[in-house]
């Protein structure tokens, strides 16, 4: 069986949008450090990597340049995108990811591809001096869930403007930084930075939209949110908050399907 290389934008429609992740879909377990070699030379923010268990069931796993994550939303998306498109599952039939995150249930929607995610709750923290030195614009609410602090700040302008201290937040005790703000087209919009695992700025981050989730379904007084993440690509999400569960739809497009040289396997 030929082993292919898949190139995917998630959350997007078109060739410059969206969040790009490479899918590759194995015929036998692999080492990990093979597969960390080969997301370090692929060199897109996530490199993910498919092997059937069962009927509709897959283990996948997720490699940025750096590391191996726990949790990635549109490596998921595009995952799941593939197993349809190539018609290795039928469209109609939802897709079991076993993963570092648990199970992960993805079903095909009217409006895209579907992801339930457990909801990562944020609470909120203190302004402190290191926090207020993270960002260059005025922060008004500060809050962390388990491995991301999530800075609101007043609106779009200062969100699109602001420029990130990534020195300094690979030395704290997050993965990443969430910055959000109230949109006048959407329900609220964001930017994601992770430097410590590779990752100056994310396009898309699904998995940051569970904390975010909650945030501005408590603010808001709404359970389905329409959500921009505001990079130089920048993707759309639907989010349906439901307590425990975080449910995010997006779409994706191929981009190129090539031949992956096995021997590097």
């Amino acid at each position: 069986m030929s082993t292919y290389l898949y190139r995917v934008n998630a959350f997007s429609q078109g060739l410059t949008s969206g969040n790009p992740a490479y899918v590759i879909r194995l015929t036998n377990p692999i080492q990990k450090q093979v597969m960390q070699g080969i997301a370090k030379e692929l060199n897109l923010p996530i490199t993910a990597f498919l092997l059937e268990q069962e009927s509709n069931i897959y283990e996948l796993r997720w490699f940025t340049p750096l590391e191996e994550i726990s949790l990635c939303g549109h490596g998921t998306l595009a995952a799941a995108h593939i197993l349809w498109e190539e018609e290795i599952i039928e469209i109609q039939q939802p897709i079991t990811f076993m993963t570092k995150s648990g199970h992960l249930k993805v079903e095909k929607v009217k409006k895209g591809i579907q992801l339930a995610f457990s909801t990562d709750m944020p609470n909120p923290i203190d302004i402190t001096p290191s926090i207020k030195q993270l960002i260059n614009v005025p922060i008004l609410k500060a809050a962390q869930n388990s491995d991301r602090y999530l800075i609101e700040v007043a609106d779009e302008e200062s969100l699109i403007r602001l420029v990130p201290n990534l020195d300094l937040l690979t030395t704290l005790p997050v993965t990443g930084l969430v910055v959000t703000s109230p949109s006048t087209k959407y329900d609220f919009v964001s930017r994601y930075f992770a430097p410590k695992i590779g990752i100056k700025e994310d396009f898309v981050t699904g998995s940051a939209h569970c904390g975010l989730a909650p945030y501005w379904s408590r603010r808001l007084n709404k359970k389905q949110l329409y959500a921009f993440q505001s990079s130089e690509r920048g993707g759309e999400l639907f989010i349906y908050y439901q307590g425990d569960l975080t449910y995010i739809t997006g779409k994706a497009i191929t981009i190129y399907k090539s031949h992956f040289n096995e021997l590097l396997l």
